[in-house]
Order: C-alpha cells, then sequence, then structure tokens
C-alpha cells in the first residue's frame, strides 16, 4: 500500500496519521524513539506491508504482469492501489476525499519534527495535493517517475505504465477484492492495541 491507503488505514487521531506516513520514512526500533501513539502507528503501517506482501490476492495481482516486472510489480501495484482508492473513496470512506486530504495535511504543517525526508516533500504533497491527485490515472506517472530516481536501477519501472493500461480492470477488480480484507486486518490491529480508527 502506498500513502493514501495507510493514511486511510491507521486511524484518524493526528498521531495516527502521522505514523501511517512515518512508516515509509523511518527505519529501525521505534518503541522509545517516539510517543506510544505514534509508535504504535508506526508499527501498525509495517504490520498492513506484511500482511499485504504476503496475501494471495496480492501474489495473484503481481503475477499478471511480465516476468521481467516481477521485482518491481509490488512498487508498480501499490501505487496503482493508491489509485484505486481514490478513484473509489466513496465506496470505502464516510468523508469526503478533499476533506480527509486537508486534514492530513495541516497534520504535517503542524508538526515540527517531522523525518527529515518527509520534512522536504510535505510542503510539496500539500501544495500539489498528491494524495487527492490519485483519482486521476494519467498522475501516476509522475509519481512512478518520482519513485524511479530514488532507485537503483530507474529503468526498472520503464513503461509500468502501458502495462497498468492493459491491466486496468483486472488490476481494479483484485483491488476491489482485497481492499475489504485489508480494512477488516487494520481494524482488527487497531483494536488489539486497545486504539480506535477515529
Amino acid at each position: 500500500m502506498n500513502y493514501l491507503a495507510h493514511l486511510h488505514l491507521g486511524g484518524q487521531r493526528p498521531a495516527q496519521l502521522l505514523g501511517s506516513l512515518y512508516g515509509d520514512f523511518v527505519k529501525g526500533p521505534v518503541v522509545g524513539r517516539f510517543p506510544d501513539e505514534l509508535a504504535q502507528a508506526i508499527q501498525l503501517h509495517r504490520s498492513i506491508d506484511v500482511f499485504t506482501d504476503s496475501h494471495p490476492l496480492i501474489k495473484q495481482a503481481i503475477a499478471r504482469f511480465p516476468a521481467e516486472r516481477r521485482r518491481y510489480a509490488g512498487i508498480v501495484l501499490d501505487v496503482f492501489f493508491d489509485h484505486c482508492l481514490a478513484r473509489d473513496w466513496t465506496i470505502y470512506a464516510d468523508v469526503p476525499l478533499s476533506a480527509f486530504t486537508r486534514k492530513v495535511y495541516s497534520v504535517l504543517e503542524a508538526e515540527p519534527e517531522l523525518p527529515e525526508r518527509l520534512a522536504l516533500i510535505a510542503p510539496r504533497m500539500a501544495a500539489q495535493d498528491w494524495l487527492g491527485s490519485y483519482q486521476e490515472f494519467a498522475v501516476l506517472e509522475q509519481v512512478l517517475m518520482g519513485i524511479s530516481r530514488r532507485l537503483s536501477r530507474p529503468q526498472g519501472l520503464a513503461g509500468a505504465m502501458q502495462e497498468l493500461h492493459a491491466l486496468y480492470q483486472p488490476l481494479s477488480a483484485d483491488f476491489a477484492e482485497f481492499y475489504p480484507f485489508l480494512q477488516d486486518f487494520s481494524q482488527a490491529a487497531l483494536a488489539e492495541r486497545g486504539l480506535s480508527a477515529g
């Protein structure tokens, strides 16, 4: 899952929203490094990634890509699934996407000590409405280009948009089947930690 899905799944209190993003920017142990609720949100982010990566439906979706793409198919799928979530937001969320993204951006703006790389991109994320822009399929090309610049082999994502065009319907169906399982997993994980989603 990419940024939008993690934010949607990880709980809606400010520390939970921050931790849902920090999971992509913080490595190593988190207990004792961060306030408890924030640390738990980072740990939930990691649990969501493990659940997702090991799920048979995700393995099925990745297998749809050409063999030479498989090493990077998980990255492409994460980005595409954020598109599916943004596109179909009203199915999965009670608040409008624009209201949700405004809340996320305001939480980021109010936090004075974001992890370094997140601190660098947070202003652009808000100014360009990265989260809301996922509704537009064409935006994924820019997203994938940005990710490729951080890879040791940027060419690993070359041609991915053409594959997403060809696989749009079956991958959309994979998302629709998988995401409710992920919602159930996340809700159970929050409840297990004694946390609510709100």
